[in-house]
Order: structure tokens, then C-alpha cells, then sequence
């Protein structure tokens, strides 16, 4: 396995990185493959980035053949909206970029997110091919279009059922009406957003279940492919839902929500 730690060169990025697990090629054994690359987003409010979402994440679609990266976004005072999309976009398109260096399908790119990094993935499959974000990364939007979205319990409403510190931090100074209405993502779907598989508990107290819901709504309305798991029990943040990601004061592990690393993997096989 190849791993590399990439300067996030975004403008405005600060301390991002990219964090980039490629599997070794062997072109003596397997010829010219190329494989499809997972980039995760972990969660964590936009306050912080989350280390239980990340590399054990990575390992585990290194495990199912997949090549892995995590991006670790800016967050914190003044970064606020859309840096972190920004350097999300920035990463995807290096990636493609240098595809033949590391064995990356350049048409399997695959953002992955997880609660707040759910709603960041969910944005970039939003948002791709709006020309405001190409004018702000500099680049052609074909540069950083995913290919798929893989979404676990995100943050994806500024409504009733918002997550308020997520949107809180990322509007910052920014916030108004009109800038919440953009980031809530369930009125911004279109039939350019890429197939997604997507997962919640139905006890999710932190970011309620409504929010996948109106985003799988959306979905349907535009013909967006979908697959999408609801598990009876499970708090959120629940990452693999194994002892692997469990933390010291609670218990984030769930048997059945655990199910999802191998329906993910079966939905990765089948579209990509």
C-alpha cells in the first residue's frame, strides 16, 4: 500500500490535507487495472474533524479492493462556507488529476461523508456543476464531479429538524436566510447528482432521521438512483458501529448497523 499526506492548495485553505491510501498496483500480476478510489469526509460538527470517520473507514474499502483517501477539511473560527466544499473540490479534482499514478478509475470517484461530512460530500454531489463553485475552485467542473455519494447519518436540513451547530459553523458571519436556504440540501437535488447509497437509525437524536429522509425524497423526485438502509436502533456517530470505532464514554457499536460496510460494498460493486 501506498500512503501519501497532500497539501490541500485550495484558496483559502490553511491546515487541510489529504490523507491517501492506494493499494499497490503489481501491473506484472494484474496488468493495467485501475480501481475505484473512496474519499471521505469525515463528520464533526464543522468544529472538528473526527478521527473515528476516517483512516478505519479507509481500511475497510482497502479491504473490499477499493482504493481510500480522507480529507481532513479546514474548520474552526473564519472557515466558513464554501472553503471546506472548496477544498473538497480541490482534492477530488488532484485525485483525477493523477489518476494513472496511483491506478484510479478517473470515472469511479466516490465521496463518502459522514454526519457533517455527509452534508459536505452531499454538497459537492449538489452543487458540481453550478458554475459559482467552478468561478471559486478554478477549475473545470468535469475536474471535480464524484461519481457517487456514500452517506452516513447527514446533516442535511436547516428546517425543523436541522442540526443547528453544523450549519452555525459553517455560515459563521455568513449566515442569512438565503445562504441557509442554499444549504439545505434537500431543495438543491437535480438529476445531475451522482447514484447514492446513504444510511440512518431511526434513534438518531443528535441529527434526526428526517434529514435523509427529505433527502432520499428529493432523490426520488429526480430520478436520482438510491439505495438507502434505516436501522431500527443505533445513536448517531456510530462510524463502523464495531469495538474498532467505539469511544471511551459510550457505547457506539450496533451488530446490525454494522451490516452497512457490506451492503455499502455490494452497492460499490454492482454501479461501479
Amino acid at each position: 500500500m501506498k500512503f501519501e499526506k497532500i497539501k490541500i492548495e485550495a484558496e483559502g485553505a490553511a491546515n487541510a490535507w489529504l490523507a491517501l491510501y492506494a493499494q499497490e498496483s503489481y501491473p506484472e500480476t494484474y496488468g493495467n487495472r485501475k480501481r475505484p478510489l473512496i474519499l471521505i469526509c469525515p463528520g464533526g460538527g464543522y468544529e472538528h474533524v473526527s478521527v473515528r470517520e476516517g483512516e478505519p473507514i479507509a481500511l475497510q474499502f482497502l479491504a473490499a479492493g477499493a482504493h481510500a483517501a480522507v480529507l481532513w477539511y479546514d474548520v474552526g473560527a473564519g472557515m466558513e462556507h464554501p472553503l471546506q466544499l472548496m477544498e473538497l473540490a480541490w482534492a477530488v479534482s488532484h485525485i483525477r488529476e493523477h489518476a494513472d499514478d496511483y491506478a484510479v478509475d478517473k470515472d469511479k470517484i466516490i465521496v463518502a461523508g459522514f454526519s457533517a461530512g455527509g452534508h459536505l460530500a452531499a454538497s459537492l454531489g449538489c452543487f458540481w456543476d453550478k458554475d459559482w463553485l467552478s468561478q471559486a475552485v478554478g477549475k473545470d467542473k468535469g475536474c471535480y464531479k464524484p461519481n457517487g455519494l456514500i452517506l452516513a447519518y447527514p446533516v442535511i436540513t436547516f428546517g425543523s429538524h436541522a442540526h443547528r451547530g453544523s450549519f452555525e459553523k459553517l455560515m459563521g458571519s455568513k449566515a442569512s436566510d438565503e445562504l441557509a436556504e442554499l444549504l439545505s440540501l434537500e431543495h438543491q437535488v437535480t438529476e445531475q447528482v451522482p447514484p447514492v447509497f446513504m444510511w440512518h437509525t431511526f434513534e438518531d437524536a443528535s441529527v434526526p432521521l428526517e434529514n435523509s429522509l427529505l433527502f432520499a425524497e428529493a432523490l426520488r423526485k429526480a430520478g436520482v438512483s438510491l439505495e438507502y438502509h434505516v436501522f431500527p436502533h443505533g445513536i448517531h456517530g456510530l462510524s463502523l458501529a464495531t469495538e474498532e470505532t467505539t469511544m471511551s464514554d459510550k457505547d457506539a457499536t450496533d451488530p446490525q448497523c454494522a451490516q452497512w460496510v457490506l451492503l455499502c460494498g455490494s452497492w460499490l460493486r454492482y454501479n461501479f
